[in-house]
């Protein structure tokens, strides 16, 4: 069961490593343009079909769970959704691979742990063998994530030394901002621990475990796309961007498809996630951590099939495989404490 739940955590970060691939193929359009059209798509189009298709009697599962459960998910949904934007400070503060790197390892870490203490399931992680293991592979993933985040700033002083314009790098201002994206980010994990609910709803009236998230990610992803596409529309009207969608002068049709393609893809991390994450037993909310893991191995080896770091020195190229590979690493101790902790419960 556990080796299943890693397998689909790594489809789920691959896809969420690969969706902004089709925005590179968006020609003369806004950021925002392309992002609200991605969003509808990733946050209301996707997650209300695939439920509709998973989960029996979705709309009843949804009208009998209490409104307290709903807003909770919805609210985490949302603050998630801030975490999201904030990204884009962290980047400019930090610079792109310090800046992702950074953010990403907060992420991992207030995503998994939180959850187990709010829930009490952080004693399981202290007093028990498996538990340690699966400390010491979160452990090990913000290691290699650091390993990632020192390989992007080698990156781009190099590059920076080529160039005659400096980037605004603030160390201190840049550590703060991606602790907060990290935090805000980590609000997907805490809206599935809030709707948790929904999941059991739909599972009573004969759902697949396999599916129950589907349902959950219906209110989670609703709240996410309130937050960007209020902050897009607000772009679109401020620097006139919302003319995109009538210019005739650009390849209109491409562009839908491209962000109606980006915005499937990025949807189905949070899928392959939801299935995974019940496969992991007690160990459910180590499911964050792998996820945020896959992510970062899936992007780093696009980036380096891109030829995205062509240029960078031996030294660079090193520390960014060396990152991977203890990546790699962490979520063989995560999925081996899942396992001793399930062969411990068999007995």
């Amino acid at each position: 069961m556990v080796i299943m739940g890693v397998i689909l955590h790594a489809i789920g970060g691959f896809a969420a490593g690969s969706f902004y691939l089709p925005l590179k193929g968006i020609r003369n359009w806004s950021w925002e343009s392309a992002w609200f059209i991605n969003g509808v798509f990733s946050w209301i189009l996707a997650p209300l079909v695939v439920a509709t298709l998973t989960v029996s009697d979705l709309w009843e599962i949804l009208s009998s769970v209490s409104n307290a459960v709903l807003g909770w998910t919805f609210l985490f949904g949302l603050l998630w959704g801030i975490g999201g934007l904030s990204f884009g400070l962290s980047v400019r503060y930090l610079g792109m691979s310090l800046g992702y790197g950074l953010a990403l390892g907060f992420c991992a870490a207030f995503g998994t742990l939180i959850p187990a203490v709010h829930d009490g399931r952080i004693v399981i992680l202290l007093t028990t063998f498996s538990g340690w293991v699966v400390l010491s592979g979160i452990g090990v993933c913000l290691l290699g994530i650091a390993l990632c985040g020192i390989a992007g700033q080698l990156k781009e002083r190099s590059a920076i030394a080529a160039q005659t314009n400096q980037q605004e790098f603030q160390l201190g201002r840049g550590l703060l901002v991606a602790g907060f994206a990290g935090l805000m980010s980590a609000c997907m994990a805490f809206g599935f621990s809030a709707g948790s609910p929904i999941a059991d709803a739909a599972r009573v009236v004969g759902t697949h475990p396999l599916w129950v998230n589907n349902a959950v990610l219906v209110v989670i992803l609703l709240g996410g796309f309130l937050t960007n596409a209020l902050w897009c529309i607000y772009l679109m009207f401020s620097r006139g961007s919302w003319s995109d969608f009538m210019n005739t002068e650009t390849p209109r049709s491409k562009n839908f498809s491209f962000a109606a393609i980006a915005g499937v893809t990025w949807y189905l991390q949070f899928m392959f996630y939801g299935m995974g994450s019940t496969k992991m037993g007690d160990y459910e909310f180590t499911s964050w951590t792998l996820h945020m893991s896959f992510i970062i191995i899936a992007s780093n080896l696009w980036s380096l099939y891109l030829k995205e770091w062509s240029g960078a020195g031996r030294k660079t190229i090193g520390m960014l495989v060396a990152g991977i590979l203890v990546i790699a690493f962490s979520t063989v101790l995560i999925g081996l404490g899942n396992y001793l902790q399930g062969a411990t419960a068999a007995h």
